[in-house]
């Protein structure tokens, strides 16, 4: 096809095109925070969590698989998108994307076509007032759509502890004290144009 705008696409491929591989890696460690299966380390790093067999209904995709199977010690958010592991579920990504018209050849950026959908999308599905009410599969395509901003608002603690968001823009200590670990989303409404479905989790 060639506008590729039939195709069902996942928040973290929206993200990478609409922003590049750094922002489809921060989804996938958005996702996996979410599954329980990423958390906090030290300030500014991450750590695999503990597998929690009942949250896992629906697999993680590739690119998260690729991002907790590298976690074999705390590491940086940034730097994972050097991962070798990492780089090559990327570009694994980018295949489906470029032979659906996404992505163009040979430098493999974003087509006028995926980045008309992805500002269609952003406009369909603006940043919420609340995180409150939100399903999983929601919170990440805001993330992939608004990036930052959405990280602020729908996981401030995990974004801030992890460094996915510099501390200067978390907007001040009280997205913190508003912000308890363990909430669950739940519920939500709408249909996107990307597939796959979320479980619980929370901030």
């Amino acid at each position: 096809m060639s506008d590729g705008t039939a195709v069902r696409l996942e928040p973290h491929e929206i993200a990478l095109l609409g922003e590049g591989p750094r922002a489809a890696v921060t989804v996938a460690v958005v996702d996996l925070h979410l599954r329980g299966l990423v958390e906090a380390d030290r300030p500014g790093t991450i750590r695999a969590g503990v597998v929690d067999a009942a949250r896992a209904e629906q697999p993680p995709s590739s690119l998260a698989a690729a991002v907790h199977a590298s976690l074999r010690a705390p590491a940086a958010p940034k730097t994972l998108v050097k991962d070798p592991d990492i780089r090559l579920a990327v570009a694994l990504m980018r295949i489906p994307l470029a032979e659906a018209g996404l992505l163009r050849y040979p430098l493999l950026g974003a087509t006028r076509a995926a980045r008309r959908h992805v500002r269609d999308l952003r406009h369909v599905h603006p940043l919420p007032t609340s995180r409150h009410g939100l399903t999983d599969r929601e919170r990440l395509l805001l993330v992939a759509l608004h990036g930052e901003a959405a990280l602020r608002l729908l996981v401030p603690r995990f974004a801030l502890r992890a460094g996915l968001v510099r501390r200067a823009e978390v907007g001040g200590t009280g997205l913190l004290k508003h912000s308890p670990h363990g909430t669950s989303s739940g519920g939500g409404g709408g249909s996107f144009s990307c597939g796959g479905g979320g479980g619980g989790g929370g901030d």
